[in-house]
């Protein structure tokens, strides 16, 4: 969905809303982020907490709890007392691919956390370690071809986008791919820099930085269509892989039961947050798009990802133990 949806749904969130839960907060609200520090989600997280703090006068404290594929941070809000004071900076990857491909979890995101809010969009990319020595999708491709045993791809965690990401380019290529989950992007990311593992699918601010100053190399966006800010990276659709196409979101979530006035409140002073010049341009800089949409429309957006990926997951035979 474009970022102008965020400029839009301003008017309906206005200031006044905020007013019917100004007992809130309390005390310092603990942002939960389920992936190890360095990801995009905990980018966006450390980006909000500051306005965040600015307007409601308490801390905002980002706690980075990674694990289980994002699930063990996403259980510890889910069962959180719904006061508001524990909030969950959630993603594709722990909201919706974890969940269709674990089967084991005791609650289910969409009953257990309440949505307050979409975040940023985020693409996924295909990047690749400069002593693989290729340069684009193809190159890759017969590279891992003429590779006995094929080649090793890093992801953020078992269950995540990027998890997805591979698997997906696995089924479009036809390729000999083994998965190497990480405990987060930042992770998987030093390990692609350092050459331990040839190739990554991780989201695009992740790997933006330390592929610009020529650490490693991007060579595909997972997009449909190639990042506005970023036209230079060609999609990997764009490159000979039909049909491929992955996207990345981040969006706040709380324990389910939290007071509506809360909830309604933080979504307003989340999208002031996001409008404000600078916050914009630097999820710009990051190669993430502010994609703000209110509680009801969030709820609806994560049920239409469920619908969108459960066939792509069980046609990929994607499993916790790959």
């Amino acid at each position: 969905m474009p970022a102008r949806r965020l400029v839009l749904a301003l008017p309906s969130l206005a200031l006044p809303r905020i007013t019917h839960a100004q007992s809130w907060p309390t005390r310092p609200v603990t942002l939960v982020v389920p992936w190890a520090p360095g990801g995009s989600n905990d980018v966006v997280a450390r980006l909000l907490a500051a306005p965040l703090e600015a307007r409601y006068g308490q801390p905002f404290i980002v706690e980075n709890r990674p694990g289980g594929g994002g699930s063990l941070g996403m259980g510890l809000v889910a069962r959180a007392r719904p006061d508001g004071q524990t909030l969950l900076v959630s993603s594709a990857s722990n909201h919706v691919f974890h969940p269709l491909i674990a089967g084991d979890l005791t609650y289910d995101p969409r009953q257990a956390l309440a949505a307050v809010c979409m975040l940023t969009d985020v693409p996924n990319v295909l990047a690749v370690a400069n002593s693989l020595g290729v340069t684009s999708v193809p190159t890759l491709i017969a590279k891992a071809k003429a590779t006995p045993g094929g080649l090793s791809f890093a992801s953020s965690g078992v269950g995540s986008s990027n998890h997805l990401a591979g698997e997906l380019f696995r089924m479009r290529t036809g390729l000999d791919l083994t998965h190497v989950p990480y405990r987060g992007g930042g992770q998987a990311i030093a390990d692609l820099i350092a050459g331990t593992v040839p190739m990554a699918f991780l989201n695009l601010p992740t790997v933006l930085p330390p592929s610009q100053d020529g650490r490693c190399r991007i060579i595909g966006v997972g997009t449909e269509a190639r990042v506005p800010s970023r036209p230079d990276i060609p999609t990997i659709q764009e490159q000979g892989v039909a049909d491929y196409a992955v996207r990345s979101w981040t969006g706040l979530f709380a324990p389910q039961g939290t007071p509506a006035p809360v909830i309604e409140g933080l979504a307003a002073a989340v999208a002031q947050a996001l409008a404000q010049p600078a916050v914009k341009q630097r999820l710009i800089d990051t190669a993430s798009e502010p994609l703000f949409l209110p509680p009801d429309e969030t709820a609806r957006f994560v049920a239409a990802e469920y619908a969108r990926w459960a066939p792509v997951v069980k046609a990929a035979n994607v499993r916790l133990d790959q």
